[in-house]
C-alpha cells in the first residue's frame, strides 16, 4: 500500500514517460473480425475521414470504402482513403456546384457522378424519365429495363454511379442529357453459409459488439441494456411487417439507424406522408413506399399536429393485416414500419398526467392503432450522442449486413423461445403477437442460426415482453374498459417457476405506474414483480423500510438506529438515483469514514468522489471535522498515471478545505467495493461509486449538477450492513 504523497513523488519520471507516445494497440475483436470477415468489413471512423463535404448517406461512404479500403493494413487503407477521397472529389455532385459538373459534362461529352436518381413515368410521352437530385437534371429517358431492374428509383430514389453525356440539339423539346449508364450502389451478392459459419467463431458478447460497431456506435459506451435498444432498432429491417415506436429525448441517435444504416430503409418526414405516397395512388394505381422498401421510418413523428384521418385508417389496416385497399383493389406489402419522435415531458411526468404515448397526434393515440405497434422503445434510456460513443473499430459495410439482414426476413424464429419458457395464457393473441416478432428479430440478429442458451433466450424474451407491456399498459390508461380483462406479463420455466417481468419505469415510479387502475393483478405466491431483467428484487427488511431506505430524505436526518439493513437493486438506463438518498443517511453522524474502491481513476470517477465529500461536508456541523480514508488502485498505465495522481491531490486538496480530511491510499490487491463507518456501517456498493453513464458533452446538461438526472450504467445491488462494536474493533485493529 502506498501513501499519495509517496507517490506524487515519482511525477518528474512520469512526466517524462508521458512524452512517449505508445503504439496503437489492436483490438483482439478487430483482428477477429478481419479474420472471418475479410472483404466484408470496413474500419467505421474511416467514413468520416472521407465524407468531407460530401451529403450521402453512410452506406454510400461505406460502399465505396469497402471497395479500396478494407483491410487492416495501414498502407492499404490510407491509399483506399485516398482513392475514395478522389472518386467523391470528382464524381460526386455538391448541390452548389451543379452548375460547373454540367459545365463539365458539356465540355468532355461524357462524365461519371454520384447521385441521387429517382425516375417518374411521363404518361403524354410514355417514357420514363430520371431526375438527378443534386445535378438537379431531370427528364433523363431512362430505359424500361432498368427501371424494371431497381423498382425503388420509383419510389423515393436511390442513390448511383451513373454515366451521363451531353448532347445538344436545335429541337427545344428535346432534353440534351443522356444516361449512358445507370449502376446503383449495393453490395453485389452475399454468401450466408459463409455468415453463418463465421458467426459460430464469436462468442454471444463479441457478436453484439460487431454489431454495434456495424452501425457505427462504440461498444464500449453501452451496457448490456443499451446495446439491446440499439440492436432493437435493427429489428424492421431483419423482420417484416414489424412495427415499432422510439420516444425520446433530441439527440439520442434515433433516426441515424433509419437514415444511415441500409439502403433497403426510407427515413421520411411524418408531416409529408400522405396515403399516396404511402401506400398507392389511385389515379396512376402506382403502389407507394410500403411496396418497395424492408423499412419506412417516419421522423418527428410525434410533432405531426396534421393528421387525415383516412391516412390513419388505411394504416391501421396495414399495420395489422399487412394489406391495405385502395378503390376496389386490395393490395399486400411486407415493409415494417419505425415510428420516430422526440419527447418534452420526463417519464414521470407522462405517468402523473398522461402516458408513455403522450407527445403523439390525438388521432394515434387511438388504442386500436396503437394495439398495432409491436414494441415501444424507451428512448428515454438513451444517453445523448457524444463524440466517443462513435465506432473506430471494424465493423459490416453495411451494405453487406443489409443484405443479410433481408435475406433473413422469410425465416421466422419466434418460436425458439418454446423449449424452454411459456409466456402466461392470460396474455392476449396481438400482445403475443408482438413479443413473438421482437423475439425472432433479436433472434436472427444475434444468434442468426437460431441456436443460444437457456439464458441467451431467456434475455432476449424478456426484452420483448417488457417492450411489448410498456405499449399495453400506455393503451391501459387511454381505455379504461380494456382493464376489464387482467393480464400478466410473466413467462415460466420447465420447472414451473413464473416469472413477472416489469418495464424499468414502472419499477422506478410504481406510485405513479398504476395510478388510474390499483395495485395490479395480484401475485399467487409463485412470483414477485421485479424487473425487467427477471431477477425478483428482495425486501430492504422484514419490517417496514420505505421510509428509512427506498426514501430515506422523508425522515429529516435519520439516526443510524432507525435506518434498516438489507438491500437494494438498480437497473441499467434508471434514473432518480443519488447519493444523497443512497448513502448519506448511513453515513451521517460519523467521524471517521472508509471508501474502498479500485477505480477512481478517469476525470468524472474523481467528480463522483467529490460529489459524495461535498454531501458529507454539507451535512455536517461547520465546526466539525471528518476523517475519510479513500483506498484505491493505481492507475496501471504509465502516460495517464501522472493525470490521475494530480487528480486525487487535487480532490484532496479541496476536500480538507472544507473540513473532510481525506487521505489517500494506494493498493492494487483490493478488489471489493465499500465504505465503513465508525458508527455501526458497512455498505457494499457492488459497482463501486461509479454508478452511471459518463456524463454529457453539453455544459448545461443537468445531470452535471444533479445525479438524479444521470442514467444508470448497469445494473448493480448496495447492501446495508449493520457491524457490531467487536467486529469494527477487530477490524481497525488489523488495518492497524
Amino acid at each position: 500500500m502506498t501513501n499519495l504523497e509517496d507517490a506524487l513523488g515519482e511525477i518528474d519520471f512520469l512526466a517524462a514517460a508521458e512524452t512517449t507516445d505508445a503504439a496503437p494497440t489492436k483490438s483482439a475483436l478487430n483482428d477477429k473480425i478481419n479474420e472471418h470477415f475479410a472483404g466484408a468489413v470496413v474500419r467505421k471512423d474511416l467514413v468520416k475521414a472521407v465524407r468531407g463535404n460530401a451529403v450521402v448517406p453512410s452506406y454510400v461512404l461505406e460502399y465505396l470504402l469497402g471497395q479500396y479500403a478494407a483491410s487492416d493494413d495501414e498502407a492499404t487503407i490510407q491509399v483506399g482513403i485516398d482513392s475514395v477521397r478522389q472518386i467523391l472529389a470528382t464524381h460526386y455532385v455538391n448541390r452548389n456546384e451543379h452548375m460547373l459538373v454540367k459545365s463539365e459534362i458539356r465540355r468532355k461529352g461524357r462524365h461519371r457522378v454520384i447521385d441521387k436518381v429517382t425516375v417518374t413515368l411521363n404518361e403524354k410521352n410514355d417514357v420514363h424519365e430520371a431526375e438527378f437530385e443534386n445535378l438537379q437534371v431531370s427528364g433523363v429517358v431512362i430505359d424500361d429495363v432498368t427501371v424494371k431492374q431497381n423498382p425503388k428509383l420509383l419510389v423515393g430514389g436511390v442513390w448511383c454511379i451513373c454515366d451521363i453525356e451531353y448532347f445538344h440539339s436545335d429541337d427545344q423539346r428535346v432534353v440534351p442529357w443522356i444516361l449512358g449508364s445507370l449502376k446503383p450502389i449495393q453490395v453485389a451478392g452475399i454468401d450466408i453459409d459463409h455468415y453463418y459459419e463465421a458467426r459460430k467463431a464469436f462468442t454471444t458478447e463479441e457478436w453484439i459488439d460487431l454489431l454495434m460497431q456495424s452501425i457505427g456506435l462504440n461498444p464500449e459506451q453501452f451496457n448490456k441494456r443499451g446495446k439491446l435498444i440499439a440492436l432493437t432498432r435493427l429489428i424492421p429491417f431483419v423482420e417484416r411487417n414489424y412495427n415499432i415506436v422510439e420516444l425520446g429525448p433530441k439527440g439520442t441517435g434515433k433516426s441515424h439507424t433509419f437514415s444511415e444504416f441500409s439502403p433497403n430503409g426510407i427515413l421520411v418526414s411524418g408531416g409529408e406522408v400522405t396515403v399516396a405516397k404511402l401506400f398507392v395512388n389511385n389515379a396512376s394505381g402506382r403502389i407507394g413506399l410500403v411496396g418497395y422498401w424492408d423499412c419506412v421510418a417516419f421522423d418527428e413523428f410525434a410533432a405531426n399536429r396534421r393528421t387525415d384521418q383516412n391516412l390513419v385508417n388505411v394504416m391501421k389496416n396495414y399495420l395489422a393485416n399487412k394489406s391495405f385497399s385502395r378503390g376496389t383493389s386490395i393490395y399486400g406489402a411486407e415493409a415494417s414500419m419505425a415510428f420516430i419522435g422526440n419527447t418534452t415531458h420526463t417519464v414521470p411526468y407522462m405517468l402523473k398526467n398522461s402516458d408513455l404515448f403522450d407527445e403523439l397526434p390525438d388521432a394515434y393515440r387511438d388504442p386500436a392503432w396503437l394495439d398495432r405497434v409491436h414494441h415501444y422503445i424507451p428512448g428515454w434510456e438513451v444517453a445523448p450522442i457524444r463524440s466517443e460513443m462513435f465506432s473506430a473499430g471494424y465493423g459490416f459495410v453495411v451494405d453487406y449486413l443489409a443484405e443479410i439482414l433481408r435475406a433473413k426476413r422469410s425465416e421466422d424464429f419466434s418460436d425458439k423461445y418454446k423449449d424452454h419458457f411459456t409466456l402466461d395464457n392470460s396474455i392476449s393473441t396481438r400482445d403475443q403477437d408482438g413479443i413473438r416478432k421482437t423475439f425472432s428479430g433479436l433472434m436472427k440478429l444475434v444468434h442468426p442460426t437460431g441456436e443460444a442458451t437457456e439464458d441467451e433466450i431467456r434475455t432476449l424474451l424478456e426484452f420483448a415482453v417488457e417492450g411489448r407491456k410498456r405499449v399495453k399498459d400506455s393503451i391501459l390508461r387511454i381505455d379504461a374498459t380494456m382493464r376489464e380483462t387482467p393480464v400478466r406479463f410473466r413467462y415460466s420455466d420447465t420447472s414451473g417457476a413464473w416469472y413477472e417481468v416489469a418495464t424499468l419505469e414502472e419499477s422506478q415510479h410504481p406510485q405513479l405506474y398504476r395510478r388510474d387502475w390499483g395495485a395490479g393483478p395480484e401475485g399467487d405466491g409463485e412470483a414477485s414483480p421485479g424487473a425487467a431483467t427477471g431477477v425478483i428484487p428482495a425486501p430492504v427488511a422484514a419490517s417496514s423500510s420505505e421510509t428509512s431506505v427506498t426514501a430515506p430524505e422523508a425522515t429529516g436526518k435519520p439516526e443510524p438506529s432507525a435506518l434498516a439493513e438489507g438491500h437494494r437493486d438498480f437497473t441499467a438506463g434508471q434514473r432518480g438515483v443519488s447519493y444523497e438518498t443512497l448513502l448519506l443517511p448511513y453515513l451521517r453522524g460519523a467521524s471517521r469514514i472508509a471508501i474502498t474502491d479500485p477505480y477512481i481513476r478517469m476525470p468524472h470517477q474523481g467528480r463522483n468522489l467529490v460529489d459524495l465529500l461535498s454531501l458529507l461536508a454539507a451535512a455536517k456541523d461547520p465546526a466539525d471535522e471528518i476523517d475519510v480514508e479513500l483506498v484505491t488502485a493505481e492507475e496501471p498505465n504509465p502516460a495517464y498515471k501522472q493525470r490521475h495522481l494530480i487528480m486525487l491531490k487535487a480532490v484532496k486538496d479541496a476536500s480538507d478545505a472544507v473540513g473532510v480530511r481525506l487521505a489517500v491510499r494506494l493498493d492494487d490487491t483490493i478488489h471489493d467495493r465499500r465504505i465503513e463507518t465508525d458508527h455501526g456501517w458497512r455498505i457494499d456498493l457492488g459497482k463501486g461509486l461509479d454508478i452511471w453513464q459518463k456524463p454529457s458533452d453539453n455544459p448545461f446538461d443537468f445531470g452535471r449538477n444533479r445525479q438524479e438526472f444521470r442514467l444508470i450504467g448497469s445494473s448493480f445491488t448496495v447492501h446495508y450492513v449493520r457491524v457490531s462494536a467487536d467486529s469494527r474493533e477487530a477490524t481497525e485493529g488489523q488495518g492497524a
